[in-house]
């Protein structure tokens, strides 16, 4: 008998599959969203009026303490994250019923839905804002307001929730504890490397002066990386082909049927 003997079948894959993935990425991208709008609220304010001039001392107090507080923060908070999805993991997912199995499923879609909210503020909304920033100031610092948000803040953000979501289904979905999963690996370590690239980057800026392009060789690390992400249509192949499986072994093979109609 398996920890799992006394769970409800049919409540477990019907409400729990329509309310956890639904609550894990509101809260998620909720929580992103109140986070990075206070960012650039604080970007609005501090940046123009301490941002200029890396060496004044309000640089150091309004900007350079903001960098070390994320330096810390973030490591910590993503091994403590990967470290408690690695020690509550489940030992015995060779007996998992396909009722719990389902459910996991869901809760890991959560997890891509606000990891890809995530790599858009990265990659999408602070890249653009860097750009404009870099055009219209000239950088004495690699510290800048605008990589201050998207290098240190919105990339390792991104990273940690690639990075959890990766953890969840390798250490609770047998599919992929028992073997890798090209795309996963590609959407997740892809843009990951991003940033390592940024080492590249600031090293190029500080011999050359060029157009913040990202058609500019300097920054097609970045592009290329990027690309990386479209490997989440491969891993949502694979999901879809697992829960199929799994709705045909749980309602029956005509489960789905009517549906299109």
């Amino acid at each position: 008998m398996t920890a799992y003997a006394n769970e409800r079948p049919t409540r477990i894959a019907q409400a729990s599959m329509n309310q956890t993935w639904a609550q894990i990425a509101a809260i998620g991208c909720g929580f992103l969203l109140v986070l990075y709008a206070a960012v650039r609220v604080y970007q609005g304010i501090a940046g123009w009026k301490y941002g200029l001039d890396s060496t004044l001392p309000e640089f150091q107090i309004y900007w350079m303490r903001l960098l070390w507080t994320q330096l810390v923060l973030l490591p910590i908070i993503g091994v403590g994250w990967l470290g408690y999805l690695w020690f509550t993991r489940d030992r015995d997912l060779e007996d998992l019923p396909p009722q719990v199995e389902i459910v996991r499923y869901f809760k890991l879609l959560g997890l891509l839905l606000v990891y890809v909210f995530a790599v858009y503020w990265g990659a999408s909304y602070f890249a653009e804002q860097d750009g404009s920033w870099h055009q219209t100031v000239l950088r004495d610092t690699s510290f800048t307001p605008s990589h201050i948000a998207i290098f240190y803040l919105s990339f390792p953000v991104y990273i940690i929730c690639g990075s959890a979501a990766l953890m969840y289904a390798t250490t609770r979905l047998p599919k992929f504890a028992r073997r890798i999963s090209i795309p996963f690996m590609l959407a997740v370590f892809g843009p990951f490397f991003i940033l390592p690239n940024v080492g590249l980057n600031e090293w190029g800026h500080a011999f050359w002066f060029m157009e913040e392009w990202f058609t500019a060789p300097l920054h097609w690390g970045f592009v290329a990386l990027g690309w990386t992400g479209l490997a989440l249509f491969g891993l949502a192949l694979q999901i879809g082909l697992r829960l199929n499986e799994l709705i045909n072994e749980i309602w029956g093979e005509h489960a789905l049927d009517g549906v299109a109609h």
